[in-house]
């Protein structure tokens, strides 16, 4: 692939040093890359033959090139990480903005509050999360509800505001909810430093110290024989290991750990996210990302990785992929593929999550493609008015040219898709010259004369290139072999797509934007190009004969060396006599000049 000639010379001059490269387009920015070494990489984009069509399509519409050097591969991810997230290149693989995801904040003020957003706002206070969807980040807000009696009001409780008795208690201080702060009912260094450090400890992942609390309370309020206070304790206590239980544990001493997983198809990767903290997975999330210019999976996941240990607001110095990473900017940060033990298990865990989703969205297309299939087959059917269902259709056109090589083509379709198997070739036998009603009586009665000797299944639907009278050659076909009645048949003519059905003289209009009507269009284009091919080789191979292997002398083995190398007869008669020589041998060189000699002369003559 030959470099834009205006680039060439800047591509020339790039250094052979890492750094990131940008690409843009007469409106901006297109894609952005990180190298080891900028010329090689760059470069290659230009010279290397065997793109795939997204990248050939991205080296087309690069109209300049800038870039940065760094001083590492490390640093080079890093910028390039940043650079893709502000421009957003449509050549780049892209993770959806961390914004759609919900947190729990805890408020920055007295009586801090905990509350869902979707919102990050600089000083309000401490975001947890983001959570992979509202329902895991409920789960967490009714336990700790649930738990501790946290104010939901906005009142702002400051010692003045309380001292001057502007607010009332609320229907939640009433079901028990809340103790009532907003009257100074609560003790605010009960508040602080029981239930918001507790909840800390439990929005962090770590429930050991919420757990020890209640289990240190449920015990007191027993050995003080105050039996149904000891008895609330015991049913919070249980919520914990409720909630634990559905945090799978993994192995308390594997501490924390980010578990990335990643598999692919031709157009979607797919990558699983385990968190782990305190031996519990607290979170796992699974992303589908589009291939921009089928990217490897080893560059696509340690994309992805960055950006999600961004997103999910992870300071793990452990992570565990199924394939190798390059060197990361990760400082302290440990990444390893693990073959056996607790850690392996639970990169195994992640693997079966990623293959279960590439599975599923495979499936679903599968799924969605046959029910595609089948609306088109029921369209087609309420269109005709047919009996049944068309899975087996086929079409027929007949091809020549001002007379000569006559041949026909059958194109079969099934179940609403090519079935190229099926496709055939035919040579007209008995018709001499042009007549397509002819031809098309005879390759209408070869195929269905060879399924039913042959017991093969028949089509539900025939269609014929062309109109009335077409239609009418191939009916008569069908009436010959007893098949009238049994196979249904129309015609469609090429001007005004309209379609002919037997025994009406006006012809069917079918809604251009049908779906019958785009499939038969189709057919009828699939059958006209195969046609086309096949009378086109035939004509060729007429042609090249009538040239050269007619030359009394010259063999049909010389004569097809000679066309290969030269490809035409116009210029194996402009070569010189002792070029001739040199390609088939005096004798044969001899014959050949004779032949091109008279030649001339009858042009002469005529």
């Amino acid at each position: 692939m030959a470099a834009h000639a205006h680039l060439q010379d800047q591509i020339r001059q790039l250094p052979h040093r890492p750094g990131v490269y940008k690409y843009f387009d007469d409106e901006g920015i297109i894609y952005v890359g990180k190298a080891i070494d900028l010329r090689k990489r760059v470069s290659s984009y230009f010279t290397k033959q065997d793109h795939n069509k997204k990248t050939q399509q991205l080296v087309k519409n690069i109209k300049r090139i800038e870039f940065t050097i760094v001083d590492s591969e490390s640093d080079a991810f890093l910028l390039e990480n940043n650079l893709i997230k502000q421009h957003q290149p449509k050549y780049n693989i892209l993770l959806k903005d961390g914004k759609t995801y919900p947190y729990l904040l805890l408020t920055d003020e007295r009586y801090p509050r905990l509350i869902p957003t979707r919102n990050k706002v600089p000083g309000d206070g401490h975001y947890f999360g983001p959570y992979a969807n509202g329902s895991s980040l409920n789960v967490v807000l009714e336990l700790i509800r649930a738990l501790y009696p946290l104010r939901t009001c906005t009142y702002n409780l400051s010692p003045q505001n309380i001292a001057a008795g502007k607010f009332k208690v609320c229907l939640e201080y009433h079901l028990g909810n809340c103790k009532g702060p907003c009257e100074g009912l609560q003790d605010e260094e009960t508040y602080n430093n029981q239930y918001i450090q507790q909840i800390r400890q439990i929005l962090n992942g770590n429930l050991t110290i919420p757990k020890q609390y209640f289990r240190e309370k449920m015990t007191q309020a027993a050995q003080e024989l105050q039996y149904e206070l000891a008895h609330q304790f015991k049913q919070k206590l249980d919520r914990l290991d409720a909630f634990q239980a559905k945090s799978t544990i993994v192995n308390p001493s594997l501490s924390n750990i980010d578990v990335f997983s990643i598999a692919s198809n031709e157009k979607l990767a797919f990558i699983n996210y385990l968190k782990v903290m305190n031996g519990s997975i607290i979170l796992t999330q699974s992303i589908e990302v589009h291939k921009k210019l089928d990217e490897p999976d080893e560059e696509i996941l340690a994309s992805m990785l960055m950006q999600m240990r961004e997103e999910f607001g992870s300071q793990s110095k452990e992570i565990l992929t199924n394939v190798p990473l390059p060197t990361l900017p990760l400082l302290g940060v440990v990444i390893t593929q693990p073959q056996i033990g607790d850690k392996r298990k639970l990169l195994e865990l992640s693997i079966k999550n990623v293959l279960y989703l590439r599975k599923e969205k495979e499936s679903m297309n599968e799924r969605s493609k046959d029910l595609n299939e089948v609306r088109i087959m029921e369209t087609i059917k309420k269109d005709l008015r047919l009996t049944e269902l068309p899975k087996h259709i086929e079409c027929f056109d007949n091809s020549n040219f001002q007379g000569d090589n006559p041949v026909a083509a059958m194109v079969c379709f099934r179940n609403a898709k090519a079935s190229k198997k099926d496709y055939r070739h035919y040579h007209i036998k008995t018709v001499v010259g042009p007549n397509d009603f002819d031809s098309m009586y005879e390759v209408v009665s070869r195929r269905y004369r060879r399924l039913l000797d042959e017991g093969a299944s028949l089509p539900q639907l025939v269609i014929v290139d062309g109109g009335k009278g077409q239609l009418s050659m191939a009916v008569k076909a069908l009436r010959d072999l007893d098949l009238w009645g049994k196979i249904a048949v129309i015609g469609i003519a090429k001007r005004l797509e309209e379609i002919y059905v037997p025994n009406d003289p006006l012809p069917l209009y079918i809604d251009k934007k049908s779906e019958s009507l785009r499939l038969f269009q189709r057919m009828r284009d699939e059958v006209h190009r195969f046609g086309i091919t096949f009378h086109r080789s035939r004509r060729d191979a007429a042609t090249l004969k009538t040239e050269l292997t007619d030359v009394k002398g010259l063999g049909p083995i010389t004569a097809d060396k000679l066309l290969s190398k030269f490809k035409s007869v116009k210029k194996i008669r402009e070569l010189s006599e002792s070029d001739l020589i040199a390609e088939v041998g005096k004798a044969k060189a001899k014959v050949l000049i004779n032949y091109f000699s008279q030649q001339e002369q009858g042009e002469t003559v005529d």
